[in-house]
Formats: structure tokens, sequence, C-alpha cells
């Protein structure tokens, strides 16, 4: 029997603002600049949250939480936090150049508590316009970064941030959350964070492939190139479930032919079939080419197993990410086979995943200062409308104290029209995932009309609420 969803309101209790608690005069103002890998991310925010089941339920920690302590706990470690991750509690500013880069004046984080006439199992997290956007995910309204915590009628918790992604990316964000955490459990951080932007500084002589400027472009060229795909169209998000067992028979049908590719790479090229299946099939469509990007994060590649350099890009704060893409004609993603999909993901993959792809990046950037610039996936023109996959960044298990999340996602609604889709693993542990979808409803109709056996919407029964 199916547990019944409804609708809610959440009203704010109190707005607080959390500073942190001792930051060291020499980083008191001081100003970060942005990397130059930062500076190809425009002004977006992105949402994560996680949700906590009454801890007093089921009679296992030996503590009493209530709603005011879990508050208590949170705003004392989290003033803690800011002081390593000191950037999250400044402001973005521009400098001469007109570019951002991050005041670190310890302006602090607004630090919502709020309450829910709802219980966790009847929130409708499939379909998270509904649930989450202006809800669950708090709006930041200045500074870098906004934190809302919400007691639910049950006695249920969901804890949630909202961060300026010029300032870090889902890797550098998992890795505050998971310091946010250690502190609260009044355990020391076992990866301190690193601002050290060294190692992304442009060469000199300075060189890259010329692939690059197929794969981003400046501002400026944006409007001769960008039209809206269609007016008629708008986008939406879905959350979904995958069983382990479809992603395994997935890469068993890709690697059918003495080739071996990834999970993702498995993943991104049967969303990218599906989806041009029902472009091919539908009257309505006339386009001609799709496209598919993949983010990938640069860390290990930086590194290039130097050992030194691993400790310190595994620590590394802020944006470390590419977005290689292809572009094929939709009759011909049809009637390929999964395999050949994948091979040609696999191959406009290959050239983002080296040490040179990234040095070459940040070397193209530095010729195009101070113009801002974007990756030209997302430049979507009215033939080639695109999706993005994420990197499976994980959200990982997050414990403040009171028991793991039994479920988190990130969200992430901008307002561009090219779609943008991140696998997550599920809180079960047991290989399935979970997968956030933020793309054109079209799209969304088309792979829940022709995949809805991978697809599978998430409910509160899979997530054994109660």
């Amino acid at each position: 029997m199916g547990v019944k969803i409804r609708e809610f309101n959440v009203n704010v209790i109190k707005t607080d603002h959390v500073v942190a608690a001792m930051l060291p005069m020499q980083e008191h103002c001081r100003r970060l600049p942005q990397s130059n890998l930062d500076l190809l991310l425009p002004p977006i925010d992105v949402g994560v949250f996680f949700c906590y089941q009454n801890p007093n339920t089921s009679g296992i920690l030996p503590t009493f939480w209530s709603f005011s302590s879990m508050v208590k706990v949170l705003k004392v470690s989290l003033a803690e936090t800011l002081v390593a991750y000191y950037p999250f509690a400044g402001e973005l500013v521009q400098n001469l150049a007109g570019e951002p880069e991050i005041l670190c004046n310890n302006a602090g984080v607004d630090f919502i508590e709020a309450w829910a006439d709802v219980e966790l199992k009847e929130i409708n997290f499939y379909n998270p316009d509904e649930s989450i956007e202006g809800k669950l995910v708090p709006k930041k309204k200045h500074g870098v970064l906004a934190v809302q915590v919400i007691e639910l009628k049950c006695g249920g918790v969901v804890v949630a941030c909202t961060f300026d992604h010029r300032v870090a990316d889902a890797y550098s964000a998992n890795m505050f959350l998971a310091s946010w955490a250690e502190l609260a459990q009044s355990k020391p951080l076992s990866q301190p964070p690193s601002f050290q932007r060294s190692f992304l500084f442009p060469r000199r002589p300075s060189y890259y492939d010329p692939l690059i400027d197929s794969m981003y472009l400046p501002i400026s060229a944006l409007k001769q190139e960008t039209t809206i795909i269609d007016h008629d169209d708008h986008v939406i998000s879905r959350i979904y479930y995958v069983k382990a067992e479809e992603i395994k028979c997935l890469q068993s049908l890709a690697n059918c032919n003495n080739t071996k590719f990834t999970k993702l790479e498995t993943f991104s090229a049967f969303l990218w079939k599906t989806i041009a299946n029902g472009m091919e099939k539908s009257q309505r469509n006339n386009h001609k080419n799709f496209k598919l990007g993949i983010v990938v994060n640069g860390r290990s590649r930086l590194s290039s197993g130097d050992e030194d350099k691993v400790k310190l890009l595994k620590g590394y704060f802020g944006n470390v990410i590419s977005i290689p893409f292809g572009e094929k004609k939709v009759k011909e993603l049809k009637e390929k086979s999964l395999s050949w999909v994948a091979s040609v993901a696999h191959e406009f993959l290959e050239n983002a995943v080296t040490k040179e792809h990234f040095l070459g990046l940040v070397d193209w950037v530095e010729k195009h200062r101070p113009e801002p610039a974007l990756a030209r996936i997302y430049a979507t023109n009215e033939d080639s409308p695109a999706v993005v996959v994420s990197s499976r960044f994980p959200v990982r298990e997050i414990e403040f104290g009171w028991g793991e999340a039994v479920f988190g996602s990130y969200h992430f609604p901008w307002d561009g029209k090219s779609g943008y889709v991140m696998p997550m693993p599920s809180p079960k542990g047991n290989g399935d995932w979970i997968v956030y979808m933020h793309m054109l409803k079209g799209q969304v109709d088309l792979v829940e009309a022709d995949a809805s056996n991978v697809f599978k919407p998430l409910t509160a029964e899979y997530l054994n609420l109660k």
C-alpha cells in the first residue's frame, strides 16, 4: 500500500547569523582570488539536503534529541567548521578587473530554523519542484552559503545548504559537510581544506589544445550562438532510483564487443540514446542533433601520481571540473547500438581526463581574461538540445550525532535550457543509484515513456520511511 503524499508549507521560526568561531587575523578581510577554473562557473546556486528520521523512536541512541538541542549542535559546530572553511563565511565581490573574488570578512552564514507540518514519509521526493524548491532548500539571499534546518511533524529533521557554485564544486561541498559532521561529533577533521591556488596558475609560456575552443566560449560569443529551444517546453526536476542490477545489465550490453566501459559512461550513453529514441519518434521534434556532456573532476588528473600533490588536491577547496561533450545526429543515436554510443562518450571523455587538458584549460581562461567564459554545451542552440551528466560525486553519509541520513540529494534547478543529471549512490549502500534530473519536460517524458523499467520514481517505500 502506497504512502500518501501531500502538499505542505515551511514556516520560518527564526533566522540567525553564524560566523566563524575564531578567524586568524591574517585571514580576516583577506581577498581570496578565484582560480581560472572557478572563473568558468556562472553565478548559480546549488542546494543539497539531508533527511533524518526522528532519532528518539529507534531506542538505539543513548541521548534524547530535541529539535532545539540539534540546532544548538549544528550552530556551534558550524561556527567551528567556518574557521577552517572561512571562504564560506565571506562574500563574493568584484576586483578592479571586474572579476569575482572572495572577501574573507567573516560576514557569516544565514542560519534558518523552520517548521513543516508534514511527516518525512509524506514528502514527494520524486517531484522536487513541489517539495524541495523553495521549501526544503533555502534561498541564499547574500553571502556564499545559507543553511536551513527544518523540524517535521514526525520529529524528523531536514538539514539543507545552498552555496554559490563559483566558490565550490560538489566535491568541495561534500568535504565541507563531512567536516561539519565530524566537528558536530567532536571528532578531528579527517581532511582539512586547502586553498592553495598555485597548481592552477597559468604556465609561461601558455599552451592549450585547440580542442578547448570547441568546449568553451567567451560570454561575448554567447548571444550570437544561443537561441531558445522551444517556447512551449519548460524545465522540470525529478528524482529516480535505479537498481544495481539494471546498471550492471546496461554495462553488460555496452561491453558486448570486448570493450569495457565504466558505469558512468554506460549510464550516460543509455540516457543519451533513450532521449534520442524518443526525439526521433516524436512528430513534434525538429532537432537534427543532440549533445551529451559529462562533468570530469580534475583533482586526480592533476596530481599525476605525485604523493604530495595527491594529498594537496584531495583537500583542495574550489572548482576543478571540466565538461567535455559529444554531438551526434539524433537518428544515428537511435539506430546505433548502446555499445557504439558508449564508445562515443568514452572518446570525448578521453580528451579531458588528462593533466594536460586541465593545465590547458587554465591557460585558455588566462588568454581570455578578464572576459567571462562558459562551457559551450550550456550555449544550447536551436538544432542541438543538450544534457549534462555529473560525475558521481557522492552525497556522503553525513552524521551529526543523531543517526545517518535516510536520504540526501543535490538540488540544482538552474535557469538554462540544457538538462542536468546527477547520479548519486543510494543511501541503502546496495549499489543502487539515486538520479536527480533537471531537464526539459519533453525530455523527461521521453525517459519515463521509454525507460520506466530503469528510472523508477523515488518513493517513501523505497527509502523505508515509516
